[in-house]
């Protein structure tokens, strides 16, 4: 039995799907488990992270446990901070996992910055480092930019492109990553339990392309159709540009402002081939991956700029 906490979000509903399709009997932990009770070979669990409600129940008889939650939405008082409420519920994911024997939890994160980390990558190399140090045989993914329909770095990027006609590109535009397809992602998540070798290790994932932020917006302009001038800016900015991007994106500022601080700096992989020749996996490059992510989401809501 596997265990899929943040079952309800956006890599979390894809992986459950992808471990039904392959017929792995799968359990999910979610505060609304409604959402999942329709899914076939699905069983549903209620419970929430931060009070550990559900946690005992969830894991007894799991193997395996994927760890797909971050809090990124505003907190409402003093110490009540994404990085704080992610460290809670880490810490009592943790402990729960090791009372009931888990062997190994499978925690997806971010690609740690070429320079000082962001509040946003910080605290997720922090739940990593939690959740490992406690279950010494899990495996952390690392990731930058996922590219897909639902990605929220992803959405307020299409979203800037679409609703400026000249786009103001900061310091770090020049700054590099290696985005990655979504569904690269998720056969990753999916294939870890089954890859002895990644047990008790850090593997950065990652697509083919080297990109900087500045050609991933051009990128995403080109397959809009649309012709965008882009107008480079000497400094950073971040925090005004921020509330600027929150305003044009319709995106609150706490879930803007951690993603556009991890641009400060390049976000590229220890080691880019490490994880595809272990997993036995070819990654999409970001053209592929961008016209999937573009083709879903016009199949659910319009994109003005189309």
């Amino acid at each position: 039995m596997e265990l899929v906490t943040g079952a309800t979000g956006y890599v979390g509903s894809r992986l459950l799907r992808r471990l039904v399709e392959a017929g792995r009997p799968a359990r999910a932990l979610a505060r609304a488990p409604e959402r999942v009770e329709g899914l076939a070979g699905v069983e549903a669990v209620p419970g929430d992270l931060l009070t550990g409600a559900g946690l005992e129940e969830a894991l007894a008889g799991c193997e395996t446990a994927y760890y797909l939650v971050h809090s990124m939405e505003a907190g409402t008082g003093a110490g009540n901070g994404f990085a704080e409420r992610d460290r809670r519920a880490a810490t009592a994911f943790a402990e729960a996992a090791v009372h009931a024997g888990i062997e190994r939890i499978v925690y997806l994160g971010g690609i740690a910055p070429a320079g000082p980390s962001s509040a946003h990558l910080g605290s997720r190399l922090e739940v990593e480092r939690i959740l490992t140090e406690a279950v010494p045989g899990s495996t952390a993914l690392r990731a930058s930019i996922v590219i897909g329909a639902g990605s929220s770095s992803f959405r307020v990027l299409v979203r800037l492109v679409e609703r400026l006609r000249l786009l103001p590109l900061p310091r770090w535009r020049s700054n590099r990553t290696r985005p990655i397809d979504e569904r690269d992602v998720v056969e990753y998540l999916a294939r870890t339990p089954e890859v002895p070798e990644a047990a008790g290790r850090s593997l950065d994932i990652c697509g083919p392309d080297v990109l900087t932020y500045a050609a991933i917006v051009e990128g995403i302009a080109d397959a809009l159709g649309v012709g965008r001038m882009p107008l480079e800016l000497p400094a950073s900015l971040t925090p005004p540009a921020s509330a600027v991007v929150a305003a044009v994106t319709g995106q609150p500022i706490e879930l803007v402002r951690p993603l556009m601080e991890s641009l400060e700096s390049d976000v590229l992989p220890r080691d880019p081939d490490e994880a595809a020749r272990l997993y036995g996996i070819r990654p999409r490059g970001f053209a592929r991956a961008l016209d999937h992510a573009l083709a879903e989401w016009e199949s659910r809501e319009p994109l003005g700029a189309r």
